[in-house]
């Protein structure tokens, strides 16, 4: 059976600041008072910046022809999610240090270390997104082990209006 799959992403207008300087990136903090991130991939805070909200589906470990890459890996799954996130992103103008959020769902509680430690091959511990992870019974295919839902704030001198995807289904 052949699945279609549509990926879907919104963006946001928010009002630009009335300069033309470049717009500041995130602000991602870690502040003293509470536990700390210790190098797994997020940081306590984001301050969002001005720009274009995008909000992604859950990015799974599909590739572009719906075929599961890494069944029974979750750090191949992993990767291939934040590959997804980047060529959805790159659509709009955007790149991984857009990500402000990003919530991930996976199936087993000694899955989240191998998830971290691929988190950090592409976000940099100090630009890391806010993060909240959560443990599911079960995502939407028996083979997926973890799914990614960012949300992404592209500044405005850098964002393009995504061209229209396809929806057909076969």
């Amino acid at each position: 059976m052949h699945h279609a799959l549509c990926l879907t992403a919104s963006v946001v207008d928010f009002p630009s600041p009335k300069t033309h300087r470049t717009q500041p990136m995130k602000i991602p903090f870690n502040p003293p008072g509470v536990w700390l991130p210790r190098g797994r991939g997020f940081s306590m805070g984001v301050v969002q910046p001005a720009g274009r909200v995008l909000h992604f589906t859950g990015q799974v470990a599909w590739d572009e022809n719906e075929e599961v890459v890494g069944k029974g890996d979750v750090g191949a799954q992993t990767r291939q999610c934040l590959r997804n996130i980047e060529a959805v992103l790159a659509a709009a103008g955007g790149t991984l240090e857009d990500i402000v959020a990003v919530t991930t769902y996976y199936t087993a509680r000694d899955q989240l270390p191998e998830i971290q430690k691929v988190r950090l091959e592409f976000f940099a511990q100090d630009t890391a997104p806010a993060s909240t992870s959560v443990m599911v019974a079960g995502l939407g295919h028996q083979d997926f082990l973890v799914e990614l839902a960012p949300v992404a704030v592209i500044p405005e001198d850098r964002f393009r209006e995504p061209a229209a995807a396809s929806t057909a289904s076969s």
